[in-house]
């Protein structure tokens, strides 16, 4: 049987290589059925050092037997789906609309986009070609979050997350790299959040939720001391420890039962209102820790 071929539009990160290697492993669901045939390397237009990895990622696509092409046009011709893993989140909506318009399947990397207005252009892109797309931080498909409901937890009460919350000038700050984070918190917590708040000093912040069932979930990003990726959650019968990070797998397996299916783990409505999260945190902060409502965004 032929594999189902896979394209890659984006080598300027190491996810674009570290997906490419769990979907050839054979280690993962239906890695049997797919292939990762070809890829686009542009990514980051303006990320100075996002762009000098591209060399680099684009020689370890090769060595994986990955045909590099000169175009995405070039690329929709020769696939049947799209990971799209450029780095910078301003430049998803020019490359995904191609993707959208050619009707290809497509995983997005996270951001969806680089600001509120490209995430709703891509959202509704996909409904005008009738394409299945999703967006996804690694994190959401952490192991122990997979597990949830093997745990005797009963309700979920809430939950804390932590992560890295480095920050990208060009982009809503917590949208870089405290989405990972965040992304683990609406996993566990659900999308119904109305509110946040945001306490932030240079090395930390502290982001408070407020569900609309009257649950509170916090998020800790750091961008000092020890890096690492974690969190609990809290049941009516028991707690949770959430473990680290572990790798790519999970979410290379998301994405192969995603172009099996055609249906998406997470739906572009949660993954807009984890970004209008990400926003109304930074209107929080420039607004000394107001409660902001995400119907504002």
């Amino acid at each position: 049987m032929d594999k189902k071929r896979i394209g890659v539009i984006g080598l300027d990160a190491l996810h674009a290589v570290e997906l490419t290697k769990s979907i050839s492993s054979g280690r993962i669901k239906d890695s049997a059925l797919f292939s990762v045939v070809a890829a686009f390397p542009k990514g980051s237009k303006t990320l100075e050092y996002r762009i000098k990895n591209v060399p680099k990622y684009t020689q370890q696509m090769r060595d994986m037997g990955v045909e590099i092409v000169d175009s995405i046009e070039h690329l929709l011709k020769m696939v049947d789906y799209i990971i799209l893993t450029s780095n910078d989140g301003h430049v998803h909506l020019e490359q995904a609309l191609e993707v959208m318009k050619a009707g290809k399947p497509m995983f997005i990397d996270k951001p969806l986009a680089g600001n509120w207005d490209d995430a709703v252009a891509i959202v509704k892109a996909a409904e005008k070609y009738n394409v299945p797309v999703f967006s996804s931080s690694s994190l959401r498909f952490n192991d122990s979050i997979l597990a949830l409901k093997e745990h005797d937890l009963g309700d979920i009460l809430g939950a804390h997350t932590f992560s890295p919350a480095s920050l990208e000038p060009n982009l809503p700050e917590l949208l870089w790299y405290g989405v990972h984070g965040i992304e683990m918190l609406f996993a566990i917590m659900g999308a119904d959040c109305k509110a946040v708040k945001r306490i932030s000093t240079p090395d930390f912040d502290y982001l408070i939720g407020f569900w609309n069932d009257g649950r509170i979930g916090t998020f800790r990003g750091f961008r000092n001391g020890a890096s690492g990726f974690g969190g609990f959650v809290l049941g009516s019968k028991n707690n949770l420890e959430i473990g680290k990070f572990g790798g790519y797998d999970n979410l290379a397996a998301a994405i192969l039962q995603f172009f099996k299916t055609g249906i998406a783990p997470v739906s572009l409505q949660e993954t807009l209102k984890i970004i209008a999260f990400t926003i109304a945190a930074d209107r929080s902060k420039q607004t000394n820790g107001e409660l902001i409502s995400l119907q504002n965004i």
